[in-house]
C-alpha cells in the first residue's frame, strides 16, 4: 500500500493565542508543535507532507520547515478566498476563510493516495499516527474512512473553554459528531455551556474529534461535489462568515450513508496553545517527553 500523505492546516491565525501559535517555539532548540508532528509522522511511515497556508504567511512558514524535506518529501498549497469553484466570487467584505473542507480541497493536486489531516497547532501523540497509519496502510473500500478520536480528560486545557466535536458510536463505526465550543474542565471530568449560565456535564470518558482524520481518496472528490452546493445554500444567508467545515462534510457523508468512518482511539494527550497561558505546560509537557527518550535533542539535523 502507498504511503499515507499528512495534510497540515496552517492557515488559521490562532486569535485567542495571539499570533501564529503554529510557530511559536515549544522547546529550547525552537522546534514548534508543527515540528513534532512532522517527526511523529516521519517515524509512522508517512510518505509526504502537505502544507495548507495562506501566502501572507509563505516566507515565515517556510523559514520553520526548513530542512524537513530532507526526512519527507514535502509540499506547499495555498489557501485563499478567490479559490472557489466557477460561477462563484468572494462576497463584498469577506475577510475570514472558507473552512476545513476547504483548505483540504486546496491540497487536492498535491494529494495522490490515502491522507490524514491534521491541524498544524495540536500536538496529538506518536501513537496516534501510528494508528491512523496503520489503518490506511490495510485494504479499504473507497469510501471507508477513520478518525482517531480522543478522551475528553485528554484534550482539555486548565485556561478557558475549548471547543471539541463529541462524537457518537456505534458498532466502532462514528454515527455523528456534535460541535461543543464552550466546553470547560471540571478535574477529570468537564461539562459545557451554550448560554454562559447553564452547564452540563460530561464524562472525562467521552470520546472527542480532534479533526484527526484518515481519509481514502475518494473524500476529496466528496469535497469537490458538496463545496459548490455549500455555497449555493449559504451564501445568501451568511456571506461573510459561512465556513465550509470538514467534520460537517463527513457527518453529511455518513448520514447519507454514502461513507463509513470508523473510530480509532488513542490513550494519547493532546497538547495545544488554545491559549497563551498555555504555552509554559506544553514546553514542560515536550521536556518530559524528551528526558524520558521519546524525542531525540535535535529532532530535525
Amino acid at each position: 500500500m502507498k504511503q499515507p500523505t499528512l495534510v497540515v492546516l496552517a492557515a488559521g491565525m490562532g486569535s485567542r493565542f495571539g499570533g501564529l501559535k503554529q510557530m511559536t517555539p515549544v522547546d529550547g532548540h525552537g522546534n514548534s508543535i508543527l515540528h513534532y508532528s512532522i517527526y511523529d509522522a516521519c517515524t509512522a511511515g508517512f510518505g509526504k507532507v502537505v502544507f495548507v497556508i495562506k501566502h501572507a504567511i509563505d516566507e515565515d512558514f517556510r523559514k520553520i520547515t526548513e530542512g524537513i524535506e530532507k526526512h519527507i518529501d514535502v509540499a506547499y498549497v495555498y489557501q485563499e478566498n478567490d479559490m472557489l469553484p466557477a460561477c462563484f466570487t468572494v462576497p463584498e467584505g469577506r475577510v475570514k476563510p472558507w473552512g476545513t473542507g476547504h483548505a483540504v480541497l486546496c491540497a487536492k493536486d498535491e494529494i495522490d493516495g490515502p491522507f490524514v489531516v491534521i491541524n498544524s497547532d495540536d500536538f496529538y501523540g506518536r501513537g496516534a499516527y501510528l494508528t491512523i497509519a496503520d489503518f490506511l496502510r490495510q485494504a479499504r473500500k473507497e469510501n471507508e474512512h477513520a478518525m482517531v478520536g480522543y478522551l475528553l480528560r485528554n484534550a482539555l486545557t486548565e485556561n478557558g473553554s475549548v471547543a471539541r466535536g463529541v462524537c457518537e458510536v456505534k458498532d466502532g463505526l462514528l454515527t455523528k459528531v456534535t460541535e461543543r465550543t464552550k466546553i470547560f474542565k471540571r478535574g477529570e471530568d468537564a461539562a459545557f455551556t451554550e448560554d454562559g449560565e447553564h452547564f452540563v456535564p460530561l464524562s472525562g470518558d467521552t470520546l472527542v474529534s480532534m479533526n484527526l482524520w484518515g481519509f481514502q481518496p475518494s473524500m476529496l472528490d466528496e469535497l469537490a461535489r458538496l463545496f459548490p452546493v455549500f455555497l449555493r445554500d449559504r451564501l445568501a444567508k451568511d456571506p461573510t462568515k459561512c465556513e465550509f467545515f470538514l467534520p460537517f462534510t463527513v457527518d453529511d457523508l455518513i448520514q447519507t450513508g454514502k461513507a463509513s468512518v470508523h473510530m480509532l482511539t488513542t490513550d494519547e494527550t493532546w497538547y495545544g496553545v488554545t491559549y497563551r497561558e498555555d504555552l509554559a505546560s506544553v514546553q514542560a509537557a515536550i521536556a518530559a517527553m524528551h528526558e524520558a527518550g521519546l524525542y531525540p535533542d535535535v529532532l530535525f539535523d
